[in-house]
């Protein structure tokens, strides 16, 4: 029998830690050599099945990733513009990673090359594809089957990813991360020092994730949302710790065995903080709806994410069976609730948020990791308002 080191895996995605699926020759070849697939968090890879021409799919899998823009390509900096990993002993016969890379046999000396675009860049890439799109509407349809194109694309909800991480310098002189520095800072908001000690030791999001385990409520929704802050920052140079982090989060959710006090919420924090890379962990964290221990943590994570990008929630979750917590019997879930239904202009749910205009229960919610005191009626108020925030804006 085999050790757990030598057991078949399913590719990943070393910014997002999602499985990927598997790489295909596209339709229109364009000259590619390897086969190519891009990860939900926007990441792009190929597949290189000898091990032998790294080189080769290095180069296209960046040219693909610029919407095969080569003078594009050739302009960008590792690092500073973009991101690359590798997931090397890939079988692209089965789609598995052969820890041992050997297979009935057969050697495995295949990898998966990934290139990410750092917001900037890919923000430029997408105006080149609008830009194609609207040229190809023109000619197809003229002037007037431009201009949907570019309303739609304006009506979509902007999310601003937090600008690069500077370098830090090689030859600083690194600190080491302890559990009593660690917690000082975050029970001090100390955002931008606990990110510079990541740098100098990783150990600094273990230690975060330990001081969720507090009996108070409060300091548990501000931890979670100072993690959030710091993993929204560090992933701008390195998503794959984070996306560990998200994995073991996730593990003891699912543990029956161990406490997840605090975990869900912090999972909502870093989706939140970082949408364009941890998205695809959305619909996961609606799994948890049904364990009555993490459902107060869901629906606050899930606002907190509708208030950046909403779509996400709309996109990726049944919302709409949430409708029914809005006459939950515990006033901080139907709180919760409202403020998500407002978040992402739930409109299908219009007339039982108006319903809770007059529930004057006084609540507590917390935003940005601070407690705020307000009631339901305040809280359907707002939602409802957000409902018609951009009805006079369509006028």
């Amino acid at each position: 029998m085999g050790t757990k080191a030598e057991e078949l895996l399913r590719p990943w995605c070393p910014f997002c830690g999602m499985d990927v699926g598997r790489p295909t020759m596209a339709v229109q070849r364009r000259m590619r050599e390897f086969a190519q697939g891009t990860c939900e968090c926007g990441a792009v890879y190929v597949s290189e099945a000898t091990g032998h021409n790294i080189g080769a799919a290095m180069v296209e899998c960046l040219v693909s990733a610029c919407n095969d823009e080569w003078d594009l390509a050739w302009e960008l900096i590792p690092e500073d513009d973009y991101l690359t990993g590798i997931v090397e002993n890939y079988d692209e016969v089965t789609h598995q990673v052969v820890p041992k890379r050997n297979l009935d046999g057969r050697a495995v000396r295949g990898v998966l090359y990934f290139v990410r675009l750092h917001r900037e860049m890919a923000d430029l890439v997408k105006r080149f594809e609008k830009k194609q799109a609207e040229q190809a509407a023109q000619e197809e349809a003229g002037e007037q089957a431009a201009q949907p194109v570019a309303a739609q694309a304006e009506s979509s909800t902007p999310f601003v990813a937090p600008a690069l991480e500077p370098e830090r310098d090689p030859k600083r002189k690194k600190k080491r991360a302890d559990k009593k520095t660690v917690k000082k800072l975050a029970e001090a908001r100390d955002i931008d020092t606990l990110v510079d000690l990541f740098f100098d030791d990783s150990k600094v999001l273990r230690y975060l994730q330990r001081l969720l385990y507090d009996p108070t409520p409060g300091a548990r929704f501000q931890i979670a949302w100072v993690i959030g802050q710091v993993c929204g920052r560090v992933a701008t140079r390195e998503p794959g710790p984070v996306a560990d982090l998200l994995h073991r989060m996730f593990e003891s959710s699912t543990d029956s065995a161990s406490s997840s006090w605090g975990m869900i919420e912090t999972i909502g924090a870093i989706i939140a903080a970082r949408p364009d890379i941890y998205g695809a962990f959305t619909r996961h964290l609606f799994n948890f709806m049904g364990d009555p221990g993490t459902r107060e943590g869901v629906l606050w994570g899930l606002g907190e994410i509708a208030a950046v990008k909403p779509e996400l929630i709309r996109k990726s979750t049944p919302f709409y069976s949430l409708f029914p917590v809005l006459n939950h019997t515990i006033p901080e879930l139907r709180g919760l609730a409202l403020r998500l239904m407002g978040r992402i202009q739930a409109k299908e749910a219009e007339m039982q948020i108006m319903g809770l205009q007059f529930d004057n229960t006084p609540i507590i919610i917390y935003e940005q990791g601070l407690p705020v005191e307000t009631t339901v009626a305040a809280l359907s108020g707002e939602a409802t308002r957000n409902l018609h925030k951009d009805d006079s804006n369509g006028d």
